[in-house]
């Protein structure tokens, strides 16, 4: 692999970075000002605005997508003696949050194309046990919804869509959280839209909303004589009017984030050269968002060697994800090397490059370059 022949140093281009406007800093600044600065009136607006994004359905904030799954998980009924199915290619914190709650995750392969759970092999692992499905949405990729919810409701199971890093996205023209049964968002400081950490779940209408809100804060019940009383066991999960502030004014421009993000996909496409043979992502441009820009590197490929190769060029690379099967702790659960070789595969081999909306297009032809140097043959 190639260096840069420049000698004079290169601006690091990151993978990601948030774009936060003045107007944004402006309004975190009179939250500050106004001493209400933990979860307040600036929550409920945030909670309102995502609401009339996902077509009126009620949604509610959390301090992190993480949380979001775990609480989804104990409304829907989830727990010891459960099985809950979902994929190794994700965030680890996706199987963490079924074994928080007591129940055992059972891994399913990926479709190697979609790079998401595939979901014939899904039907196939259900069992009596099962009581839930946990599908992600890989890079803001949604998985096959009208295939998943046929088989959910053939089984009689609930769905928390893993939709971390799917906000802005769409399935067949209805937004992702518009449509479904629990809807998991992350706004973390990488995410298309962020609250620097936050989350938010979309409830169906059959879930209590004040047992969704005793399970954000503790379990308390107030009452409006200032008693309270506390019956079921609840976590520090709430949001702030700081990270709502930020939230709100994202959401201003979440079309704006989302379009630029597709054209910085669309011009990857157009300047990779075939030659350097990079597995290329889905080019999908009506229903994924573009979180992630992910291509995978030529069968044995040294990608550490290409990171650093990358880095020299100023560009940062990320790995996104390996395999949570191979991990310590999931190996002492059972879990082994070659038991879902698709994921394996790309786990292996895939590399994220830089996409954020204030990319430049010359940004992206940098990264080409860069590309070209150092896989040249």
């Amino acid at each position: 692999m190639s260096k840069n022949p420049s000698s004079l140093p290169l601006p690091m281009l990151p993978i990601t970075r948030p774009s936060i406007d003045e107007e944004t800093i402006a309004a975190v600044g009179d939250v500050l000002r106004s001493g209400w600065i933990t979860s307040g009136p600036k929550v409920q607006a945030f909670e309102a605005a995502l609401s009339e994004i996902c077509g009126g359905r009620p949604v509610r904030a959390f301090n992190s997508g993480t949380a979001t799954l775990e609480v989804a998980l104990r409304l829907a009924g989830v727990g010891p003696g459960d099985e809950v199915i979902s994929t190794p290619l994700t965030w680890v914190a996706t199987a963490n949050v079924i074994l928080e709650v007591g129940a055992t995750p059972v891994l399913v392969d990926i479709d190697p194309l979609t790079r998401n759970i595939d979901l014939e092999q899904l039907e196939a692992a259900i069992t009596p046990r099962t009581r839930a499905l946990l599908p992600v949405d890989l890079a803001g990729l949604p998985v096959d919804r009208d295939r998943l919810y046929a088989i959910a409701k053939r089984h009689r199971l609930r769905v928390v869509e893993d939709a971390a890093q799917s906000f802005g996205a769409s399935w067949k023209g209805q937004a992702i959280g518009s449509i479904g049964d629990f809807v998991s968002f992350s706004f973390h400081a990488n995410k298309n839209l962020t609250t620097g950490e936050g989350g938010a779940l979309v409830l169906p209408a059959d879930i209590d909303l004040g047992l969704c809100e005793r399970r954000r804060l503790q379990g308390v019940k107030r009452a409006a004589d200032g008693t309270m009383d506390v019956d079921v066991l609840g976590g520090k999960f709430n949001l702030t009017d700081l990270a709502a502030a930020v939230g709100l004014g994202q959401l201003r421009h979440l079309q704006e984030f989302t379009e630029r993000r597709r054209a910085l996909a669309r011009r990857y496409f157009a300047a990779i050269e075939p030659a350097l043979g990079l597995t290329l992502p889905p080019a999908d441009f009506s229903n994924c968002n573009w979180h992630m820009f992910q291509p995978l590197l030529p069968a044995g490929s040294d990608r550490g060697a290409f990171i650093a190769a990358m880095k020299e060029e100023g560009i940062g690379i990320g790995v996104h994800y390996p395999p949570l099967h191979l991990f310590s702790l999931y190996r002492g659960l059972g879990f082994r090397a070659g038991q879902f070789p698709q994921a394996e595969n790309v786990g292996a081999r895939t590399v994220t490059l830089p996409l954020f909306p204030a990319m430049s297009d010359g940004d992206v032809d940098r990264v080409c370059t860069a590309l070209s140097r150092t896989l040249k043959i």
